[in-house]
């Protein structure tokens, strides 16, 4: 295992395909510091630039994936921010990490347990598949502590589970159990949490060994349809055909398919 940094509140490390990145501050329920969301966002807007990462794992140490953001550390300091310090701050640090996850062209795993709050759970929420314990809970605390949502919440959960529901986690703080969370649709698969790394592990293993390519490029379509009307999605599913049809993987595809046996796909 590569290990570009092991020591720091994220530690990031690169084996057999994987980039992962775990949340290494329990004592603070790996709540996200000002530094630690950099860490995250230049290991993921980066990772397209090596072309052996094929998939990204998000964990967090101990026994809380991620608590939100770590106000006590970003108000540590007793001078008083200039007006409208949140406003220059966000679209550099919370704003600039929930859309890298959606935007790369990379499959994202996040592996929960304990609590994802605020942007912990935004960072399940942007991932391609959020394997939680059954054990873990998902909250929305902003109304609660009386300020208003960042890091996408308002724009993540109503797509992702209806205007409803997304009301009662936002407005009414509603906590949501790993359980109740797969059948909403919020997460994709809630395991018992003795399972829970075996079930990433082999989750993370399949995107590995995927047709890279075609993977990422299809979560490229998908996401960008969101924004599309039918007629620019086709558009779009037009062009990722033409670029996936030219790799590599495609014509072991085919070729797997004529001898009646597994692809071995190199991501290329």
């Amino acid at each position: 295992m590569i290990s570009d940094s092991d020591q720091a509140d994220v530690g990031v490390y690169r084996e057999n395909g994987v980039l992962r990145l775990r949340l290494q501050c329990p004592q603070r329920r790996n709540s996200l510091s000002h530094e630690m969301m950099a860490t995250l966002i230049g290991a993921i807007e980066n990772a397209p630039d090596d072309e052996s990462i094929r998939v990204i794992l998000i964990e967090g140490e101990g026994d809380h994936f991620c608590g939100g953001a770590d106000w006590v550390a970003i108000n540590a300091t007793d001078k008083r921010p200039r007006t409208g310090a949140m406003t220059r701050r966000l679209p550099r640090q919370a704003h600039r990490l929930i859309p890298a996850l959606l935007r790369v062209q990379l499959p994202i795993v996040c592996s929960i347990r304990g609590w994802a709050a605020g942007i912990g759970c935004h960072l399940a929420l942007a991932s391609d598949f959020a394997i939680a314990g059954e054990s873990a809970r998902f909250w929305e605390p902003f109304a609660k502590r009386g300020f208003t949502p960042d890091s996408g919440g308002t724009w993540l959960l109503p797509r992702l589970i209806g205007l409803a529901r997304a009301k009662e986690m936002l407005l009414l703080g509603r906590e949501v159990g790993a359980r109740q969370a797969e059948e909403w649709g919020l997460i994709h698969r809630c395991v018992p949490d003795a399972d829970l790394e075996t079930s990433t592990r082999e989750l993370v293993e399949e995107l590995a060994t995927a047709a890279t390519t075609a993977v990422g490029l299809t979560k490229w379509a998908v996401q960008s349809s969101l924004q599309l009307d039918l007629e620019h999605a086709l558009a779009n599913e037009g062009f990722t055909m033409e670029l996936s049809s030219r790799s590599l993987d495609f014509k072991e595809g085919l070729a797997a398919f004529r001898d009646k046996r597994a692809p071995r796909f190199e991501g290329r």
